[in-house]
C-alpha cells in the first residue's frame, strides 16, 4: 500500500507539473488609439492623477555631471471624446527640491554663477493635444506598457525678446519627454487602468530662471511615478498648496481649452516682473469659473470601448 502511495503522489505531482503552461511570449504591436485613452485616461471622460518622483541631472560641457534637484510632480487630466477621436486636456505641477529634501526650494544659489536667483517651479496651467495612434505597446508577463517618444524643436519663444534673451537665448528650444506607462493587459479593455506605474525621462536646455546664459550644458530629469487614487495620497506641502494657493490646479479642464499649452518657458516669460520681484513661485492660481462655458464641453456619451 505504502509503493501505491508513493506512486500515486509522484504521479499527481507530475500532473500539476505538466498542467503548468509556460507564460506566453511577449507581443509588440501597435496600441489602438483606445487602448492609448485607457491606459493614459478613462473611456468615461473622468479625471486620472498621476503622480511622479525624481532627480534632475546637469551635464556641463566639459564637467562632471552632477545632481541639482529632487522633483516632486503631479498631473491631473482627462480625455475627451472630439470630433470622433480624442483629445487629452490636463494641468500639471512639478516642484524642484534640494537632493535628499522634503520641501520646496524658494531659492537657489547657481554654483557656476555664485548667484542666488528664485525658483520657478513648474505650473503649466494647460497641457493638452489630440492622441494618435502609432504608439508601441508590448504585452508581457500580465502587463502592458505602453512607450512614448516625444522629440520636442521648435523656436525658443524667449530669444526675440531682448528683456529675455539673456536668460535663454538660444533662437531654438531643442529636447525631448520620454515615456513609459505600464498597467495590468487587462486594462486594455477595461473603462480605465486600476493602478498605472510611469517612468519619465526628459532632456533639455537649462531652466531660463537659473541664469545660466548660453553656457554650454542640458538637463537630463529622470522620475518614476503612479497613478494615484486621490489628491490625498499627495505629499503634505502639495495638498496644501493645492487647497491654499493653486486651486485651479487641482481638477482638469472640463473641455478642450481655446488657448495654448503651458510650458516652463512661456510661464517664465509671463511672470517675469514677479522673478525679478523675488515672489514665491508658482504664482497663485484660483480656480478659473470661465474657463470651460457650457457651450465649449463635450456633448454625448463617449465612444464605446
Amino acid at each position: 500500500m505504502r509503493a501505491v502511495a508513493i506512486v500515486s503522489l509522484t504521479l499527481a505531482g507530475c500532473a500539476a507539473t505538466r498542467a503548468a503552461p509556460p507564460p506566453p511570449p511577449p507581443v509588440t504591436r501597435t496600441a489602438s488609439l483606445d487602448e492609448l485613452v485607457r491606459v493614459r485616461c478613462a473611456a468615461d471622460a473622468t479625471e486620472v492623477i498621476t503622480s511622479w518622483t525624481g532627480t534632475v541631472y546637469a551635464y556641463p560641457r566639459d564637467e562632471r555631471p552632477r545632481a541639482l534637484f529632487d522633483v516632486v510632480g503631479v498631473n491631473v487630466a482627462r480625455c475627451l471624446p472630439i470630433d470622433a477621436g480624442w483629445t487629452l486636456t490636463s494641468r500639471e505641477l512639478m516642484y524642484y527640491l534640494a537632493p535628499g529634501g522634503t520641501t520646496p526650494l524658494r531659492r537657489w544659489r547657481n554654483p557656476w554663477t555664485d548667484v542666488e536667483v528664485p525658483v520657478v517651479h513648474v505650473a503649466n496651467r494647460l497641457v493638452q493635444a489630440p492622441l494618435g495612434g502609432g504608439v508601441p505597446l508590448t504585452i508581457a508577463d500580465g502587463r502592458a506598457t505602453l512607450s512614448i517618444d516625444v522629440p520636442l524643436f521648435y523656436p525658443n519663444p524667449l530669444a526675440a525678446d531682448p528683456a529675455l534673451a539673456a536668460y535663454g537665448p538660444s533662437p531654438s528650444y531643442q529636447g525631448g519627454e520620454f515615456f513609459t506607462l505600464s498597467v495590468p493587459a487587462a486594462a486594455l479593455t477595461a473603462t480605465t487602468a486600476p493602478t498605472m506605474q510611469l517612468t519619465w525621462h526628459r532632456l533639455g536646455p537649462w531652466l531660463p530662471w537659473m541664469q545660466m546664459g548660453d553656457r554650454p550644458g542640458v538637463l537630463l530629469y529622470r522620475a518614476s511615478g503612479r497613478k494615484l487614487g486621490s489628491l490625498d495620497e499627495l505629499p503634505a506641502f502639495l495638498r496644501a498648496e493645492l487647497r491654499d494657493r493653486l486651486p485651479l490646479f487641482a481638477h482638469a479642464p472640463t473641455c478642450v481649452v481655446d488657448a495654448r499649452n503651458q510650458t516652463s518657458w512661456t510661464y517664465f516669460a509671463a511672470h517675469l516682473a514677479d522673478y525679478l520681484a523675488g515672489a514665491e513661485f508658482p504664482r497663485p492660481a484660483p480656480v478659473d469659473p470661465d474657463e470651460c462655458p457650457a457651450a465649449a464641453r463635450p456633448h454625448g456619451p463617449a465612444p464605446p470601448p
